[in-house]
């Protein structure tokens, strides 16, 4: 008997499924970025489960360690931390909400670079001052841990002006997560 009402509820789930509309993925307007225009993009979903609460602010802290695989590209770091200003924005949460502090470490610090440096070491421009800009410009406080940089024989006046040198990530980390920043390793 049991195995009798497992495929019935096994065929009234393909039934409801069979019965769902396709989505198009490649539809123009599938995929949106509310917040932080042409960059992380997302598809809202109203009715998805762990809502973010529009009256709560959230205090995240996004360590980016890892580098690019092309210097020519935008760190998909990056990337990721406007997609979740997006996701967030799509969730009707206001943006003075948003308490978000970007870290960045080895690998990844060449991004923090300005142009001129950037090309200088890695022989393009610097594809990431775009979008930092805009993170920044919405709210996003950006900073490199210092011993990275130091390691990588980056001078502080090389860096954007955008971004502030921290003590060192590990420092950071602790700091920030002892005033409630939730951690989010990219």
């Amino acid at each position: 008997m049991n195995l009798l009402r497992a495929f019935a509820l096994s065929s009234l789930c393909l039934a409801g499924t069979a019965a769902a509309a396709p989505m198009d993925l490649d539809a123009k307007d599938f995929w949106q970025t509310p917040a932080i225009q042409g960059y992380g993009p997302m598809h809202p979903l109203p009715d998805a489960a762990y809502q973010p609460q529009k009256d709560q602010t959230y205090k995240i802290l996004f360590l980016i360690e890892q580098g690019s695989d092309k210097p020519g590209e935008v760190n998909h770091s990056l990337e990721a931390v406007a997609r979740a200003i997006n996701v967030f924005a799509s969730a009707g949460v206001p943006p003075e909400h948003l308490k978000i502090v970007t870290l960045i470490s080895g690998p990844a610090a060449p991004l923090v670079l300005d142009d001129e440096h950037y090309k200088a070491q890695l022989g393009v421009g610097n594809p990431n001052l775009a979008l930092i800009h805009k993170l920044h410009a919405a709210g996003v406080d950006f900073a490199v841990c210092g011993q990275a940089a130091l390691k990588k024989r980056f001078q502080f006046d090389w860096i954007n002006p955008e971004i502030k040198p921290a003590l060192s990530a590990l420092s950071t980390e602790i700091l920030l997560q002892s005033q409630g920043y939730a951690l989010v390793t990219l």
